[in-house]
């Protein structure tokens, strides 16, 4: 039996996701968290197969939650489900060490397909991005410019989207300030801006 952990900010998705899976002989639902320092908190506590995670978390985002589990959870396979768009985040999940990335846009049995696939150590992700990341083609202006972007990066870029202040950030990714004022220059250089606000458009035009 597959433990589950399902963390998402929105009550009607875990219920949703808790009703698909009571059905399920293979899948058992362990605990559902709706924030990334929740989802910590949990793996302390109790074991967990698989966690399926929405990027947008709030206190933890999906991807620095991601960066936790490889340090302090290496054996708990992380897959993200998200409505984010999966050319800009399913790339980034992969890079921070995610087994998966599935659309919320998917039916129920490629998510359940999904998890254990994931369970039994191999990755997930649809034909597109499979083919991205094994031919690095990218047809799109987003595909191009988060490529260049590392995981840490684009973490710093989509907190700074949402408005949070560098201490904020920092604080959020246990990182200093001035490491976030370093992030946040290479961040207008590779996308080509050289002010705050013309970088968080940026974000916004790139559907972050």
């Amino acid at each position: 039996m597959i433990k589950l952990l399902i963390a998402d900010p929105h009550p009607i998705i875990r219920k949703g996701l808790e009703h698909l899976f009571s059905a399920s002989s293979d899948i058992k639902i362990v605990g559902s968290v709706d924030n990334g320092e929740a989802v910590l908190e949990f793996l302390k506590k109790e074991p967990v197969d698989v966690l399926l995670s929405e990027i947008d978390l709030p206190k933890l985002n999906g991807l620095t939650v991601l960066r936790h589990l490889k340090a302090d959870f290496p054996d708990v396979k992380a897959l993200m489900f998200s409505a984010q768009p999966e050319n800009v985040y399913g790339f980034n999940s992969i890079k921070a060490g995610a087994a998966g990335y599935i659309s919320k846009n998917e039916n129920v049995i490629t998510v359940n397909e999904a998890v254990t696939k994931v369970h039994n150590g191999g990755i997930h992700l649809s034909n597109e991005l499979t083919q991205e990341l094994a031919f690095g083609t990218r047809n799109n202006k987003q595909g191009r410019f988060f490529k260049k972007l590392s995981t840490r990066e684009t973490e710093v870029l989509k907190l700074l989207a949402i408005g949070k202040k560098n201490k904020e950030v920092s604080k959020e990714l246990n990182i200093n300030e001035k490491t976030v004022s370093t992030y946040k220059a290479r961040l207008m250089k590779k996308l080509k801006v050289d002010n705050l606000v013309d970088l968080v458009n940026q974000a916004k035009f790139l559907d972050l």
